[in-house]
């Protein structure tokens, strides 16, 4: 594609000196308001207008190095350069506590492109702002830096100057070995945490700093055995109840947490310790908040004005207009940034079914159809395919996984063979059947043994992550603990079942916080969870069991080399229906290396069970659910047995051995 470039001159030299700088005293023949006297010596220099060099592919990724505030220097003053989009805007300024947040006192020039842009010497790193802006019916608006890199603490709301440069990374071997991962054939296991309600601190304050989580989480994550966080939106937002998912700063880590450095600090602090940082990432809708980019020049700018698409009916908020070349380049530029500057590891990209679908949630008469006729977005499908694009050729070894729930083909398959380019797909299929399946009474699973089997169908269709995540624990859900059935015991064990089938079964892992011991309420994002609990047995258990589970992940390439090939999964029964057991092959590249999994979903005890097995000798008991650290009843296998020549499954060699109730064994010939 070759779109021409929009904004066809630069607004700004990315050098700190410009030449033929025309320079403006915004107070000439007047006299200044009082507040404002001691900025008399200020003056506003106006940059000289270039032609930008366009993309090949007519993107451009990088605007974060060229709109926004950065701090600069011209003729041996300091200040900071100023840039925005407002094409239908009469006039723009910049309103700091120096000016007394009055309008035009600091303006801005603007060029043929609807860009404004402006040098305002003796501003500096950590001065708020706004842009003021004049819209064409007369009225003043003031609107936070759709670019900003830092933004106060919430409910303020003005951005930040921000000197992202200086910090000392220290990842470079985390890095290096990064670009040279096929993370398909590597052990995925997601911890996805909210920062807020993770922990919180024990004094005054309401959350903890980016560099004391780094340190927590890592640790805790090194004891657990996880491969990555990721993390829920830690973008700028200003509603504590919209968990970040309503965005208003797409260049800037929240306040809530610290600064951008102390944000740089959690990454690098991660990665020295070999763990991945993927962060969600919303470039479905934002907010309607009066500071954010809604209406930001008086117009829609950045959302349709249409409300057929450019109004989300399901969560109050507005929908990029992905056709209009600058909402994509800031989009694209927000995607590239994050990686970019905070060497996150990948995009976990929200609601994209949302965004595939001009109908998604409306009725008839709600929305409009596309070019021809029909209900798919063709502007936000170009935009997922330039982002991944993007993203992959400029950063190797990152991931982007989507969060897409219906079934669109090909969402996770490279552009080029005509799919949307996401390495990974969240799997909401599996989640859903296995949920629904696991939260029956026992007596009546056997009526719905196709609950587990039917996945296998389309297994491999996508590449996919098995997510257990923040939304199956609340608006009326309970948790994961609170939704098993039966009495406690056997609530403890359908949840231990639970967690043996999703690290087994082929996908890459994916749990939410307070899963892994055994949350009995609902998430709450403004509480914390209920460490406690881990003072008792069968909470303990559990995250022995997850600990344990992502050690035999790690060390089996047996449960993720294959993950995503046919080969390496098969089923030895999933048909006894009467006792509700199955029976599955796991196969690593080397076929010879397989291990043999028994789920049986009943609390009954299936003693001289016989399965067939794949080849003769003896089977290891690797991991039993059952066992009584992770407060089951310690039925098993003495911990393995030999195989007998005798048929079952279609297999020459079988073992008779003893089902534990509500339990999962992973056996492996040795």
């Amino acid at each position: 594609m070759s779109q021409s470039f929009e904004y066809h001159e630069a607004f700004f030299q990315t050098t700190t000196h410009f030449q033929q700088s025309t320079i403006i005293r915004p107070w000439r023949n007047r006299v200044p308001p009082a507040s404002t006297r001691e900025c008399l010596s200020k003056t506003i220099v106006y940059l000289p207008s270039r032609e930008i060099t366009n993309s090949s592919n007519g993107m451009q990724p990088t605007m974060y190095k060229h709109f926004g505030a950065h701090p600069a220097t011209h003729d041996g003053v300091n200040g900071v350069r100023f840039a925005v989009w407002a094409p239908n805007a009469r006039q723009v300024s910049v309103v700091c506590d120096t000016n007394g947040w009055k309008h035009g006192q600091f303006p801005l020039k603007s060029s043929d492109s609807g860009v404004w842009s402006g040098f305002i010497p003796q501003l500096k790193h950590g001065d708020t702002y706004k842009y003021s802006l004049r819209t064409a019916e007369g009225y003043t608006i003031q609107k936070s830096d759709p670019y900003a890199f830092y933004c106060e603490h919430p409910p303020k709301t003005a951005s930040v100057v921000y000197d992202l440069e200086g910090y000392p990374w220290r990842d470079e071997t985390w890095m290096t070995r990064r670009a040279a991962t096929n993370w398909h054939d590597q052990p995925i296991s997601i911890f996805e945490v909210h920062l807020g309600s993770w922990k919180r601190p024990r004094d005054d304050r309401k959350y903890y700093n980016y560099r004391e989580l780094a340190h927590m989480l890592v640790e805790y994550c090194q004891t657990m055995g996880y491969t990555h966080l990721q993390l829920m939106p830690i973008n700028e937002h200003p509603f504590d109840g919209s968990w970040g998912y309503q965005a208003t700063g797409y260049f800037a880590p929240t306040s809530r947490f610290g600064t951008p450095h102390d944000f740089m600090y959690f990454v690098d602090y991660c990665h020295q310790a070999n763990l991945g940082v993927l962060v969600d990432w919303v470039p479905g809708h934002f907010p309607t908040d009066a500071h954010s980019l809604g209406k930001f020049d008086g117009t829609s700018l950045y959302e349709h004005a249409d409300p057929r698409k450019g109004f989300h009916p399901d969560w109050g908020t507005l929908i990029f207009n992905y056709g209009r070349n600058e909402v994509r380049d800031f989009l694209l530029s927000s995607a590239r940034f994050w990686l970019d500057k905070y060497h996150v590891d990948g995009l976990r990209v929200d609601a994209v079914a949302s965004m595939l679908y001009l109908d998604y949630s409306r009725r008839d008469g709600e929305w409009i159809p596309n070019q021809h006729g029909g209900r798919e977005n063709l502007e936000a499908i170009q935009f997922l395919k330039d982002t991944n694009t993007i993203v992959h050729r400029d950063f190797q070894g990152v991931l982007t996984i989507a969060e897409e729930s219906t079934a669109w083909g090909g969402v996770s398959q490279p552009v080029h063979l005509g799919g949307l380019g996401f390495n990974m797909k969240w799997d909401m299929g599996w989640m859903n059947d296995t949920l629904r399946y696991l939260r029956r009474d026992p007596m009546y699973r056997s009526y719905h043994q196709h609950e587990l089997s039917f996945r296998m169908i389309y297994a491999f269709t996508e590449n996919f992550v098995l997510p257990l995540s923040h939304d199956e624990v609340v608006h009326g859900k309970r948790s994961l603990l609170s939704q098993m059935p039966g009495d406690y015991w056997q609530q403890f064990g359908n949840l231990r079942c639970l967690y043996g089938y999703q690290y087994t079964t082929p996908g890459k892992k994916l749990l939410f916080m307070g899963g892994e011991f055994g949350q009995w309420t609902e998430w709450n994002h403004d509480g914390e969870l209920d460490w406690a609990l881990l003072n008792e047995r069968y909470h303990d258990g559990i995250r022995r069991l997850i600990g344990d589970l992502n050690a035999l992940y790690r060390t089996q390439p047996a449960l993720y080399e294959t993950d995503f090939d046919h080969s390496g999964f098969k089923w030895i029964q999933c048909d006894d229906w009467q006792n509700s057991v199955y029976a599955f092959e796991r196969r690593a590249k080397q076929s010879e290396d397989q291990l043999v999994v028994l789920l049986n979903f009943t609390p009954v005890v299936r003693s001289k069970y016989r399965i067939g097995v794949p080849r003769p000798g003896y089977y290891k008991e690797l991991l039993n659910s059952d066992a009584g650290i992770y407060g089951g009843g310690n039925l098993g296998n003495a911990g393995g047995l030999y195989s007998e020549p005798v048929r079952a499954h279609g297999y020459a060699q079988s073992i008779e051995l003893m089902l534990p109730p509500l339990s999962v064994l992973v056996l492996k010939a040795v």
